[in-house]
């Protein structure tokens, strides 16, 4: 190789060295991405503290990857290329049997999990007036172990819903997915999208059942809705980031009440006010989940004017992550009034929040995956 060619190499590699870091800089920075459905890192704040606690250099490395330039294109290249090598694990996510795909779920730091519970326990201990209620669902890996594909490994939810279990059960009501989801597992009915990190609308309704009869309710049968179909097009966030080809879309179903009785949903956020829960417009968009309460909100209410014999409860609050997002549907059957909070993006004090509209009933709902690693718990403290 002549020195005219190593130049060629050394000034090729050099300006797309400087194009990538001029793009990274250049382009529009993003707070959440759509088709993952999760929020990206931010910029790092630049503290004595997070550089103490080596803080600042691991959310570095986070905004970086989170927002490097044109990553979803990357990570279809590095998936085609991992396909044509048989491999069945790219971008951490798992190609398992039965058309599911797995985000890998390795052994979780003890020390982050006792420092959440502590966080939860705190609110209890806060609220000791209050009838507080947590409901820790767990991810298809966790109730699909068997479907991993051959010798991928994953670390048993069941022994870590059964820690925090222990941490919380004599501050709260404590519900573990296990107990309720376990018994449907080998149903025909999907419980989890097999390309997506959420429960089906039947899995909702399985918790929302459970939920029910735990507090005195009597839950509606599947009977009592007109279960509808609404896309049989959903390619979730595992599969966007997968990119692996060859899958068999997801469908969503809505389970709408017989009864007829609508919900007013109000979006504190952008102070929206809709006659629906549902937004039909992300159907034709890849976060096709949104569907559901139409995405991701800080604050929002869910008021139904229920008849005097149909009301369980006034109201309540739920503090939650997506998960929830098609579970509420199911609660406005019995309560007027939900008002409910993303602990990841609402900042303000929840405790002050529940003592000015009056509530006394809340349910912590989250999956294993979220509550492990969600630093914005320590809100609750």
């Amino acid at each position: 190789m002549n020195k005219g060619t190593d130049r060629i190499y050394a000034w090729g590699f050099v300006s797309i060295l400087f194009a990538m870091s001029l793009l990274f800089f250049a382009l529009p920075v993003k707070s959440f991405s759509d088709v993952e459905n999760r929020p990206l890192q931010k910029v790092p704040k630049l503290t004595w503290e997070n550089l103490w606690s080596k803080k600042f250099t691991d959310d570095s490395e986070s905004y970086v990857t989170d927002h490097f330039p044109f990553r979803t294109q990357w990570v279809g290249a590095k998936s085609l290329m991992e396909q044509m090598r048989l491999q069945q694990e790219n971008n951490g996510i798992y190609r398992g049997k039965d058309g599911y795909l797995f985000e890998k779920f390795n052994k979780p730091d003890q020390t982050a999990i006792l420092k959440y519970t502590d966080a939860v326990r705190a609110f209890a201990n806060n609220h000791q007036g209050a009838n507080l209620t947590f409901l820790l669902a767990p991810t298809s890996i966790g109730l699909y172990p068997e479907r991993l594909p051959w010798l991928a490994e994953a670390y048993p939810q069941t022994d870590v819903n059964h820690l925090i279990g222990q941490e919380l059960q004599s501050s709260l009501t404590f519900m573990d997915g296990f107990q309720f989801l376990r018994p449907a597992a080998d149903s025909e009915k999907a419980i989890y999208y097999k390309t997506d990190h959420h429960w089906t609308t039947y899995g909702a309704y399985l918790a929302y059942a459970a939920y029910a009869k735990q507090m005195g309710w009597t839950p509606l049968s599947e009977d009592d809705f007109n279960i509808e179909t609404v896309t049989d097009s959903f390619l979730g966030s595992y599969h966007t980031r997968s990119q692996f080809s060859g899958l068999t879309p997801d469908s969503i179903q809505t389970y709408m009440p017989k009864n007829g009785i609508p919900t007013e949903m109000y979006i504190a956020d952008t102070n929206e006010t809709f006659k629906s829960m549902y937004a039909s417009s992300y159907l034709s968009k890849k976060d096709k989940y949104s569907y559901f309460l139409g995405g991701v909100h800080a604050l929002m209410t869910l008021h139904t004017e229920l008849p005097p014999e149909q009301v369980d409860q006034q109201k309540m609050l739920v503090i939650k992550d997506s998960y929830a997002h098609s579970f509420l549907p199911f609660l406005t059957q019995h309560v007027k009034d939900i008002h409910v909070i993303d602990i990841r993006y609402y900042n303000g004090s929840i405790s002050d929040y529940m003592e000015k509209n009056g509530i006394k009933d809340v349910l912590l709902l989250f999956n294993t995956t979220t509550f492990i690693t969600e630093n914005n718990l320590l809100k609750l403290k």
